[in-house]
């Protein structure tokens, strides 16, 4: 027993080790001069990010007066940015979210509390000036559009989803929605796709996970668990398991796990802390790596994702002073390979407005091209297309290496369709007169003109009704009178 004794105590409190390649990435903040300043970043509380990246532009949504607008700079136009910097300002409510398109990158979506989607192109080398006017306007929510995503390997199709609790599927070589998703009963608050596209999962303020068959719009799998309100959810890859971020029954912020194909509980849970600002879920499948970012705080913590226990693998935390608003990230076409960077962040510090580039790094000796960080990963050649995908056909992303062929151009070009305005009358009112409202202070604004429209036609109607009473007293009184009687005898008597 004395001899056993020992032997148990160092077994117990031995540390678990485990050899991993990642265990020593660290972030590093980008030089001052590599950094975007005096950007007036969006003081709007919509838990978006506001931000949008690829390996051409940087898209930031700015605080405007009068409608919604965001600039877009090259990624390489480091330094201050001019007060009077051109803008993409075509909205007539503030912008919500923004997202490149993953083939394309000249073309951006973006959507608003206008209730419209819509589709710019930014040419090369960025804005000269003020851009009004988008490729395509995509009207079909009846309230504010708070979400966007592109379909991850098909070109063309764009999921929206609005305040009206609807997800709306588009075509953008036909300018339409093809399909309407109508299964939430509330706020639809994040939307994420598997490898494919061949399934959504989405999370809801009415604090229920679901997994959904996108074109049928039929829920696969839907999780309503009393421990954990979902707040974010991201697809891990092809791991067929998904990660959500939110709150516990004690209010502290929490991650679960979970098997998409059963959702009745999740396979772990962890507490991460007390503190109240949304997480954000961001998942590399090349690597396996978790990352968790707090709104309103500076800290980036990492995570090694396993199937096997312990399934989720602590590394190590990025640390700053500087609380962060929103965060973009570059694909990894746009990454440095030379440098081992396997992630980059793009974080918006408001108060400065200031948007700084976070690189994580794998810490290596060599500067020969590292295989085992960077192996074949989706590229920028769309697998499908829109038509196809819609057809019932489900594919894999096309792959490339970054070691030979990352900056190879991309021959896909972008067509809108043309949408001619067809004239149309229906009981006698003219439909492109009379638009109806996208907002809903347009809605409120129509409500209360035709309140008053109402009332000044009744005032006009008592109006009218007193003076026609007035004319039949006067005309009443005229038959009534001894002269009107003596008029009358005397043309008898004439006659």
């Amino acid at each position: 027993w004395w001899n056993r004794k020992p032997k148990l105590f160092l077994m117990s409190w031995r540390p678990t080790y485990r050899s991993s390649k990642f265990r020593n990435v660290y972030g590093k903040v980008a030089n001052r001069e590599h950094c975007f300043e005096g950007i007036p970043v969006t003081k709007n509380v919509h838990d978006n990010h506001f931000c949008a990246v690829n390996a051409k532009f940087l898209a930031i949504v700015t605080e405007s007066a009068g409608g919604g607008s965001f600039v877009v700079i090259p990624v390489t136009q480091f330094g201050r940015i001019d007060p009077h910097y051109p803008k993409v300002c075509g909205h007539h409510g503030n912008v919500l979210d923004i997202k490149w398109n993953p083939f394309h990158d000249n073309i951006i979506a973006s959507c608003s509390e206008d209730s419209s989607v819509r589709i710019w192109e930014i040419p090369d080398g960025g804005l000269r000036r003020n851009l009004t006017e988008s490729v395509l306007e995509l009207y079909g929510h009846s309230r504010r559009v708070g979400l966007i995503e592109w379909h991850p390997t098909t070109s063309g199709i764009l999921f929206s989803a609005g305040y009206d609790y609807k997800i709306l599927i588009w075509n953008l070589e036909i300018g339409e929605p093809v399909k309407m998703i109508d299964c939430h009963t509330d706020v639809i608050l994040c939307m994420s796709f598997n490898t494919e596209g061949s399934l959504l999962a989405t999370s809801c303020k009415d604090k229920k996970l679901r997994v959904i068959e996108p074109r049928s719009g039929k829920v696969l799998q839907e999780a309503n668990f009393k421990n954990h309100k979902v707040n974010r959810v991201v697809f891990l890859g092809n791991m067929k398991r998904l990660l959500t971020t939110g709150v516990s029954r004690w209010n502290t912020r929490q991650i679960a796990l979970w098997d998409q194909e059963d959702l009745s509980i999740p396979i772990i849970e962890e507490e991460i802390d007390g503190l109240s600002g949304l997480l954000f879920p961001f998942y590399d499948a090349d690597t396996r790596m978790l990352y968790l970012a707090g709104k309103g705080d500076g800290n980036i913590r990492y995570y090694e994702i396993t199937l096997e226990k312990p399934y989720l693998q602590y590394l190590m935390e990025f640390r700053s002073p500087a609380p962060q608003k929103g965060l973009g990230v570059m694909p990894k076409h746009g990454l440095d390979v030379g440098a081992c960077e396997v992630f980059r962040f793009y974080k918006l510090v408001t108060l400065k407005g200031l948007i700084e580039p976070v690189s994580m790094i794998v810490p290596r000796r060599s500067e020969t091209y590292q295989e085992d960080i960077y192996p074949m990963t989706p590229g920028t050649e769309p697998a499908l297309s829109a038509d196809e995908w819609l057809s019932g056909i489900n594919r894999g992303p096309v792959l490339m290496s970054l070691k030979e062929g990352y900056n190879r151009p991309n021959k896909l070009v972008f067509k809108a369709p043309v949408k001619e305005k067809k004239g149309g009358v229906v009981n006698g009112i003219d439909l492109l007169e009379n638009v109806p409202p996208r907002t809903e202070n347009e809605l409120l604004r129509m409500f209360f003109k035709q309140q008053e429209e109402l009332r000044r036609l009744k005032d006009e109607l008592t109006q009218k009704d007193i003076k026609i009473r007035q004319l039949e007293l006067e005309l009443n009184n005229t038959r009534n009178s001894p002269l009107h009687h003596f008029d009358m005898t005397h043309s008898a008597v004439l006659i």
